[in-house]
């Protein structure tokens, strides 16, 4: 069988770190692979007035398959003030690269596991009825819409009269804002539709059954966001009737949902939700597992390119120390989910099995895990770098 070809996109910061240290991992487990690196990020905007250039949207169009470390996205004028002085006022615009692959090639199924580790010390815990401490087991998938919604990008400000007298046609614009000068109104738009929510529903539906999740939660908020929220829940419900009747299926609204989140987080199984709403929650989520350092993710589309990457961002401020100290659990997580997908099944559960037991043992701990500030002195006192969490990874493999 030829060996698989991985686009490897370091992009910003601390990926290239945990996207490096992740490799070992896979190398130590005898993962074969030829790596591929591909040009994303702040250092091609600040270049060539593109974060995603095409020969890296070639690269992941031939090979279908990519690790992504990170990214840094900055406000729209801090974005125009790195660009190099020669293509200043030239009209370049800076967008989210990794919104950028989303949309160019329809990854619309985003997955983001959030299961506890024991002997985290980050685990969430709580009292119980008795004053006793109880540290409940957090086993939640979500399915995130990942291409439409708030993240879509057809925003406006200062609308053009076409698009403002479009918006006046609707009668709350009209009532609520119409006497507003437009110069004053900036406008993101809401965007969902039948086939891409249909797609992310089924996908959440099909993961509870395979997987042996007994519930499916709608996290929306359909009794104000009538519209879209208003649509997915219909259609769940429709889904579920005729698809899935043995899976029950939970509506939470988004703003609750947060707030559940502490109270009874072993209740919820599979969760799907649109693009921002899904963003919350599946960060929420994170926070009772141990935070962002912990929190991986997959995006596919339909047509079979996926790309994995810690949910994470960039961290600059870590990227320069001479010894790194960031967590690259969520990096090797996202490579195990890699490895699930290409029907590597046997490595990635070894992988996490040497996570697990190197998590339990607790000798090796990253600074976030010992619950210190991060700064270069963590190491010192006690902290383990990347690398040393990789060696004791690779010393349980």
């Amino acid at each position: 069988m030829s060996i698989r070809t991985i686009v490897n996109l370091p992009g910003d910061g601390i990926g290239k770190v945990v996207l490096d240290e992740t490799l070992r991992v896979l190398e130590a487990v005898d993962f074969e692979a030829n790596y591929i690196e591909g040009d994303i990020g702040w250092e091609y905007w600040k270049m060539e007035g593109n974060p995603l250039p095409q020969r890296t949207i070639d690269l992941l169009a031939k090979h279908k398959i990519a690790l992504f470390g990170a990214i840094t996205s900055k406000p729209k004028d801090e974005a125009a003030e790195a660009l190099n002085p020669n293509l200043r006022d030239k009209g370049f615009i800076y967008s989210s690269p990794i919104v950028g692959l989303r949309q160019h090639f329809n990854l619309d199924i985003c997955i983001r596991p959030c299961k506890t580790y024991l002997g985290n010390p980050l685990n969430f815990i709580r009292r119980g009825a008795k004053g006793e401490i109880e540290e409940p087991a957090v086993d939640v998938v979500i399915f995130r819409q990942n291409t439409e919604g708030l993240y879509s990008g057809v925003e406006w400000s200062n609308p053009s009269q076409q698009v403002h007298d479009a918006f006046m046609t609707n009668t709350r614009f009209a009532k609520n804002f119409g006497s507003t000068p437009k110069e004053e109104i900036s406008i993101s738009t809401r965007i969902f539709t039948r086939k891409a929510t249909e797609r992310i529903l089924r996908a959440a539906f099909n993961h509870a059954r395979n997987f042996g999740y007994k519930s499916v939660t709608l996290c929306e908020k359909p009794n104000v966001i009538r519209e879209t929220s208003g649509m997915m829940y219909k259609m769940a419900m429709l889904l579920q009737k005729n698809d899935f009747p043995e899976i029950e299926l939970w509506n939470t609204n988004i703003d609750a949902q947060m707030m559940w989140l502490t109270k009874n987080p072993e209740n919820y199984g599979v969760i799907v939700a649109g693009n921002l709403f899904g963003d919350i929650i599946s960060d929420g989520f994170a926070g009772l597992i141990g935070g962002l350092g912990f929190a991986c993710s997959a995006q596919m589309s339909q047509e079979g390119i996926a790309v994995f990457e810690p949910t994470h961002g960039s961290a600059p401020k870590y990227a320069d120390f001479d010894v790194s100290i960031v967590n690259p659990i969520a990096m090797i997580e996202s490579a195990c989910m890699m490895l699930d997908y290409i029907d590597e099944k046997d490595k990635a559960a070894r992988i996490r099995k040497a996570v697990a037991e190197v998590i339990a043992e607790g000798k090796v701990r990253t600074y976030d895990m010992m619950k210190m500030s991060g700064r270069p002195d963590v190491i010192k006192n006690g902290a383990a770098s990347s690398q040393e969490m990789v060696d004791a990874i690779i010393d349980k493999l």
